[in-house]
C-alpha cells in the first residue's frame, strides 16, 4: 500500500528547469543580490588579508625589533578583523533580507492560488499536506537562497581566494598541500551518493511519522473513545522506530565522511610541517610565509565541508520546489470566463436547466434535474444520503460546474458573472460551522470592514444571537476559542445566521443547518431561521422533514433526479418516498420520547 506522504521522496538531486523558475522570483532583487555579493567579495577579501598582514608583521619589523612598525601592523590587523566583521554583518543582514523578501513573494502567490482552486482540489488534497507546503516546504526556498546559492557563491569564491593566496605564499608549497585534494572531492563524492538515499528515507519517515501524528492528534477523541490508545501507540512505536533507524543510517554516513575529511586535511597539514619545517631550517621559507600559509590550509578545508553540506540543502529544495510549482501549475477548475462581467443586484429566481454532473467522470450524481425558483420564494430539497442534494448546493455555488445544462440566475447563466461577485451575493449556512480565530464580532462581519457595529449588533438581535452574546465575558468582543468550541452548537448556529444576515444575500442557502441543534435553543433557532428566510430566495436540505414543512414547495431526489415534488400537505397525502421518510422519522421521534 502506498503511503500518501511518499511523494516526500521524490524529484531529482538538481532539475534546472525547477531552479530557473525559482530564480525569477530571486530577479527582481537583483541589485540587492550584486550588493551582498560584493559585500561577501569584501569580507573574504579582509579575513584573507588577516594572515598576509601577520606574514608582513613577523618577517619584518618583529625580525628587525622594529616597535612603531610592529604597532603599525598591528593597527592594519584590528582594521582587517573590524571589516571582516563589518562585512560579515552587512552581508548576512542583505541576504536575509532578501530571502525573507523573496519568500514572502513566493508564499504570497502560493496562498494566492490556492484561494483561487476549485472545492474539487481541497477533496483530493490532505489540509495537513497543503500546509506543509506553504510552510516547511518554502522555508526550504529561503534556506536554497540564503544557506545555498548566496553561500555556495561565499564558498567558492573564498576556496578560489584562498588557494590563489596559497600560491602567492609559495607555490611549492601549495602543491605539496594540495596533493590530497583529489581524495577529498572523492570522499566527498563517495559520501554524496550514499547520503543522497538515506537523507530520502528519513524524509519519507519522518513525513509518515508527522502524518500519523497529526492524525491521531485530530482523532483522540475517537481513539480515546474506544480505548485504542495502546494500538494507536504501538503503530507510532513503530513508525517512531523505523524513522531513528533512517536517522542513525544518516548519521552514521555523516559520522564516517568528517573523521575522514579530517584525517586527509590532517594529512595536508602534516606534508605542511614536514616540507614546511625543511623550508625553513634551509632557509628557502621564512617563519612568518610558515604561519600564513597555515592560516590559509585550515582556511581552505572551511568551503569544501561547506559545499558538501550545501549537498543536503540543495536535494531538499529541489524536492520541495518540485512541490510547490506543482501546485502553482494546478489549473483552476471553475474559472471566470474572459467576458464575465460582476453579477448585478439579483432579483433572486434560481433555475436549474437539465443539468447533469458527475464528481469523476464516470458515475453519474445528477440526471437531466430541471427545477425553478420564484424569487423570494423557498424550495426545500429532501432525499436520501447519496441522493445528490449538496451537489446541488456546490453547482449553485460554482464550487463545480456542471457535465451539461446550466444554473441560471435570474435567467442568466451563472458563468456570465464573476465567481467573487456572484457568492457575495448568496449566503451559504452548514450544519458544520465554522469559526475562525479572533472575536464575536470578527466571525460575524469576517474582516468586512464596511460594516459599523450597529449592522452588526441588529444582525445578532434579528436571529436571537444577542440572548447569548449578552451573556458572553466581553460580548461581542469575546474571542472564540478555535472552532468555537466553548459555543454551544446552537450557538455557533445562531451566530452563523448573523453572519448570513449581516451581508445581506438575496439568495440564501441552508444546508441541513438545523439538523443537529439541541432542544433548550431549538425555538430560538427557528425564529432566528425564519427571519433570516424572509424576504430571500431561500434553498434549504434538510434532514429533519419537521424543518422545512412550511416551504413553499419540496422536492425529493433520489439518485440524482426529482421524484416527487409539492407542499409538505401535498407529499403526505402521496403514497410516495416523502411520505415514508416521514412516517420514519415521526415514529423515530415518538420512540425516542
Amino acid at each position: 500500500m502506498t503511503e500518501p506522504y511518499d511523494d516526500e521522496a521524490l524529484g531529482r538531486d538538481y532539475d534546472p528547469k525547477l531552479m530557473g523558475r525559482f530564480l525569477r522570483y530571486v530577479r527582481p532583487y537583483s541589485a540587492s543580490i550584486v550588493l551582498a555579493l560584493l559585500l561577501m567579495a569584501a569580507r573574504i577579501a579582509c579575513e584573507l588579508t588577516g594572515p598576509l598582514i601577520f606574514w608582513k608583521a613577523v618577517d619584518g619589523p618583529l625580525v628587525s625589533r622594529d616597535l612603531p612598525g610592529l604597532s603599525r601592523y598591528g593597527v592594519y590587523f584590528l582594521l582587517a578583523v573590524a571589516g571582516t566583521g563589518l562585512f560579515e554583518f552587512l552581508y548576512s543582514w542583505t541576504t536575509s533580507r532578501v530571502g525573507q523578501d523573496i519568500i514572502l513573494d513566493l508564499r504570497m502567490e502560493l496562498f494566492a492560488h490556492l484561494q483561487k482552486l476549485s472545492v474539487s482540489f481541497f477533496d483530493r488534497n490532505p489540509v495537513g499536506r497543503l500546509i506543509v507546503r506553504v510552510t516547511g516546504d518554502i522555508e526550504n526556498l529561503n534556506e536554497l537562497f540564503t544557506s545555498g546559492l548566496v553561500e555556495f557563491a561565499a564558498d567558492l569564491l573564498m576556496l578560489f581566494s584562498v588557494v590563489g593566496m596559497m600560491v602567492y605564499t609559495n607555490w611549492k608549497l601549495a602543491l605539496v598541500t594540495m596533493s590530497v585534494t583529489p581524495f577529498i572531492f572523492g570522499a566527498t563524492f563517495f559520501f554524496r551518493t550514499v547520503a543522497r538515499k538515506r537523507y530520502r528515507e528519513m524524509r519519507v519517515r519522518i513525513a509518515r511519522l508527522n502524518s500519523y501524528l497529526n492524525e491521531s492528534i485530530s482523532g483522540m477523541r475517537t481513539i480515546q473513545t474506544f480505548g485504542r490508545e495502546q494500538q494507536c501507540l504501538e503503530r507510532f512505536r513503530t513508525r517512531n522506530r523505523d524513522h531513528r533507524d533512517s536517522a542513525t543510517a544518516a548519521v552514521f554516513a555523516y559520522s564516517l565522511f568528517y573523521p575522514g575529511i579530517e584525517c586527509l586535511f590532517s594529512l595536508s597539514v602534516a606534508l605542511l610541517v614536514w616540507v614546511g619545517g625543511q623550508g625553513i631550517l634551509d632557509g628557502t621559507l621564512t617563519f612568518g610565509a610558515f604561519m600564513a600559509f597555515w592560516y590559509y590550509v585550515h582556511k581552505f578545508s572551511m568551503p569544501i565541508r561547506e559545499i558538501a553540506e550545501k549537498y543536503n540543502i540543495l536535494q531538499a529544495a529541489m524536492a520541495s520546489s518540485e512541490r510547490v510549482f506543482t501546485i502553482l501549475d494546478t489549473p483552476v477548475d471553475v474559472a471566470d470566463r474572459s467576458d464575465a462581467v460582476p453579477a448585478p443586484p439579483l432579483r433572486g429566481e434560481v433555475e436549474f436547466d437539465h443539468v447533469w454532473f458527475s464528481y469523476d467522470g464516470k458515475t453519474p450524481v445528477l440526471e437531466d434535474l430541471s427545477f425553478r425558483i420564484e424569487p423570494g420564494r423557498s424550495l426545500a430539497i429532501v432525499g436520501i444520503t447519496g441522493a445528490g442534494k449538496s451537489t446541488i448546493i456546490n453547482l449553485l455555488l460554482r464550487f463545480y460546474d456542471p457535465v451539461r445544462g446550466s444554473v441560471k440566475i435570474d435567467g442568466r447563466d451563472l458563468r456570465d458573472y464573476d465567481i467573487r461577485s456572484l457568492r457575495r451575493r448568496l449566503g451559504l449556512v452548514l450544519q458544520d460551522v465554522f469559526l475562525f480565530a479572533g472575536t464575536v464580532e470578527d466571525n460575524i462581519r469576517l474582516g468586512e470592514r464596511s460594516f459599523d457595529r450597529a449592522r452588526v449588533e441588529d444582525a445578532a438581535r434579528a436571529v436571537n444571537a444577542d440572548r447569548f452574546i449578552g451573556r458572553l465575558p466581553k460580548g461581542l468582543e469575546t474571542d472564540v476559542l478555535e472552532r468555537g468550541a466553548a459555543l454551544s452548537t446552537g450557538e455557533r448556529q445562531l451566530l452563523s445566521f448573523a453572519r448570513a444576515l449581516a451581508f445581506d444575500p438575496r439568495i440564501l442557502v441552508l444546508d441541513e443547518a438545523t439538523s443537529s441543534v439541541d432542544g433548550q435553543t431549538e425555538q430560538l433557532i427557528q425564529d432566528g431561521l425564519s427571519t433570516l428566510m424572509k424576504g430571500r430566495t431561500s434553498l434549504v436540505i434538510a434532514h429533519r422533514l419537521s424543518t422545512i414543512q412550511h416551504a413553499d414547495r419540496i422536492l425529493v431526489v433520489h439518485r440524482g433526479r426529482i421524484r416527487e415534488q409539492g407542499t409538505h400537505a401535498e407529499l403526505v397525502a402521496q403514497d410516495g418516498l416523502y411520505r415514508k421518510l416521514y412516517r420514519l422519522q415521526r415514529a423515530s421521534a415518538g420512540a425516542v420520547s
